[in-house]
């Protein structure tokens, strides 16, 4: 990949960046900045240098959703205009009219439905734009959409700055230093079979939790009660044999009303297991103590619905340890964030699916129309 830092020259010209600013709203209020602050530092470099700089990004699942919430905050750092256009009259005016510096953010990209196609129009549309192209949208980066994959065979394409740190660290993880623990929690089972794939090859032990651990205690053959599981996934008995492969040894139900840490051969018919007990939780702990590299994705226990220890107590360990610390975003960077722990990490992915699809792959879609 070429990087964003390798751009000479570029005053005067401008630059498509294709941000990632889907982020949870709740009205008009923006509940998370992770993804915007990530994307600051890239448009920072490019309006010093001169720049145009035409920002673009979804938002949510609904086509109507615009993207004036995130306009409200990225004015407080810098000025830009929003356009509620994307290739239309409405845009190409206002980028004609763009002095070196400006930034405009225009709307929704998946207002248009050939965002989603890889349309070879709408990527023709999309570059008549700009002279450059910026992928700074690492956390969709899986996705064959055309902003992400068409747009790039059409002009000179580079690297966001996060989009290339992203790159940078989770590839640590495909050449690890040893004793390697991966610590996968969290749910979709299906999602997570090519990661554990990988990593039972890979690592020197994986740690399983969350409902995760769910399947695999019943693919064991141990009662789990009314435990979640996952329907939709293949037979886990081969990982099972794998000596690599740590299961918790205890586990949190609700019992009698309360929270109570018991053995996992001792769920009820009526009970569901809810997250890992303390002394799995100590077990972790001997395992992190030793290892030169830890990967974590995916919290221990039902956090929404107040089973916090598990993950909480994990995030302390790792928060401490000698080895470095590699969080695969999604739901864990953003309980991580919440407790403004980032900084105590070697790093945390600002990406969800593209970084568990990294890991299990090397590469994405985003990063092969970058080369």
């Amino acid at each position: 990949m070429k990087s964003i830092k390798n751009l000479k020259g570029i005053k005067g010209k401008k630059v498509l960046v294709r941000a990632d600013f889907n982020v949870p709203l709740k009205g008009n209020r923006v509940l998370d900045t992770t993804r915007i602050t990530a994307a600051l530092p890239t448009i920072a470099y490019l309006r010093k240098a001169g720049a145009k700089v035409i920002l673009i990004s979804h938002i949510g699942r609904d086509p109507k959703e615009s993207l004036k919430p995130v306009y409200s905050l990225l004015k407080k750092h810098f000025p830009l205009q929003f356009v509620s256009d994307i290739t239309g009259e409405k845009a190409q005016k206002a980028i004609a009219e763009m002095k070196n510096g400006e930034v405009i953010l225009l709307e929704n990209l998946r207002s248009d439905e050939r965002e989603k196609e890889n349309n070879k129009s709408f990527a023709k549309e999309l570059a008549s734009l700009a002279d450059i192209y910026v992928n700074e949208a690492f956390p969709v980066s899986h996705r064959e959409d055309t902003s992400i994959v068409g747009v790039p065979k059409l002009l000179p394409s580079y690297a966001g700055i996060q989009f290339e740190r992203e790159v940078q660290a989770l590839s640590k993880i495909l050449q690890p230093k040893h004793p390697f623990l991966f610590i996968q929690g969290g749910a979709k089972a299906e999602t997570k079979i090519p990661l554990l794939k990988r990593y039972l090859k890979e690592a020197d032990q994986v740690f399983i939790g969350g409902e995760l651990a769910n399947d695999f205690f019943q693919a064991k053959g141990i009662a789990i009660g009314k435990s979640v599981v996952d329907e939709h996934i293949p037979p886990l008995k081969a990982f099972l044999k794998n000596p690599k492969l740590i299961l918790p040894q205890s586990i949190v139900v609700s019992r009698g009303g309360k929270k109570q840490t018991i053995s996992v051969d001792d769920v009820r018919e009526s009970e569901s297991i809810f997250d890992i007990g303390l002394p799995s939780i100590h077990a972790l702990a001997v395992l992190i103590k030793k290892a030169k590299l830890i990967v974590w994705n995916g919290p221990m226990g039902w956090y929404e619905g107040g089973y916090v220890k598990g993950t909480e107590e994990v995030i302390k360990l790792l928060a401490n340890a000698k080895g470095e610390t590699i969080i695969g975003g999604g739901d864990t960077a953003v309980l991580i964030e919440k407790k403004k722990l980032a900084d105590k990490f070697t790093f945390v992915s600002t990406a969800g699916g593209a970084a568990l699809e990294f890991m299990a792959k090397g590469t994405l879609p985003g990063i092969k129309a970058l080369k």
